[in-house]
């Protein structure tokens, strides 16, 4: 009877602790969130408040009051749309080439057994080892031999050797767990080889192409330290823009979480259009091999 009973306990204990165990990584599912969404709340609080609540030593957590006038204040400090179309300009032209090359560098890798291979994928990672700090000097003393330096195509350069080392090893990833019998089994059937990728391997391979190219767009468009040193005032990108509201009288919080909040604007639109890509993307992405 003792045995019955233990049984039962050992039985019914387990639903008890598998609650208990859902229950704390719920709670720390919801730290986690609070704590990475706290700052964009602040944000979007500090942009709809009225401005002299922004610099109030005493702040409220809850809206204090709603008003537009940061936005127009964000509008008229200096000119908006110009570094916001240079900056997509930059974003997407990075992200178009560096798809295109680092998804054909990442075919070579993962497809191919070539001499050097393993070389090229250590060269890769170790590139983006390096902190984008330390060539600064380098860059721009390269930009400005070849006429580069204050123009976008300087610009969009400098982002694509720190951007298309991420897209290569990312991609290769993607491309590794696409296995080679589907490739096979497309020749035999008579494609060639560009065929069968384009047929089989392509549509298989767009949720990863869809996150590598949110996530190289997201570093193009919050690059803030090369398009600060090598692009003049007239050129500048949005993340420069922001500088503007810093000036020797202060800083001006409540224009400049307005800007924040407008230029966090095309991501989340992105992010809205290829969020079911991005989960298939993320899940299907694991490195292999």
């Amino acid at each position: 009877m003792s045995a019955v009973a233990a049984s039962v306990s050992r039985k019914t204990g387990r639903p008890q602790k598998s609650r208990k165990s859902k229950a704390g990584w719920n709670l720390l599912g919801l730290l986690v969130f609070l704590t990475a969404g706290f700052p964009v709340y602040w944000m979007l609080n500090t942009a709809f408040k009225p401005a002299k609540d922004a610099i109030d030593p005493d702040p409220s957590l809850l809206p204090t009051g709603f008003t537009l006038d940061n936005f127009r204040r964000a509008l008229n400090i200096a000119d908006f749309w110009g570094p916001v179309g240079r900056s997509l300009v930059v974003s997407l032209t990075v992200v178009v080439i560096g798809i295109i090359v680092g998804m054909l560098a990442a075919l070579a890798i993962s497809r191919f057994a070539f001499r050097g291979r393993k070389i090229v994928i250590v060269g890769i990672l170790a590139v983006q080892m390096v902190p984008l700090v330390a060539m600064i000097i380098p860059v721009f003393l390269l930009l400005n031999d070849l006429g580069q330096y204050d123009r976008l195509t300087g610009l969009i350069i400098t982002y694509l050797t720190f951007i298309l080392p991420f897209t290569v090893w990312t991609l290769r990833g993607f491309i590794v767990n696409i296995p080679k019998e589907l490739e096979e089994a497309a020749m035999v059937d008579g494609c060639s080889r560009t065929t069968a990728f384009l047929r089989v391997v392509f549509p298989l391979l767009a949720p990863g192409l869809v996150a590598t190219s949110v996530y190289g767009f997201i570093q193009a468009w919050n690059e803030y330290l090369y398009a600060l040193m090598l692009m003049s005032q007239k050129n500048q990108t949005a993340t420069v823009w922001l500088g503007n509201f810093t000036t020797k009288h202060g800083t001006e919080y409540a224009p400049m979480m307005a800007g924040s909040t407008m230029m966090a604007v095309p991501i989340v639109v992105l992010f809205l259009l290829v969020q079911r890509k991005m989960a298939a993307g993320l899940t299907a992405g694991a490195v292999k091999g």
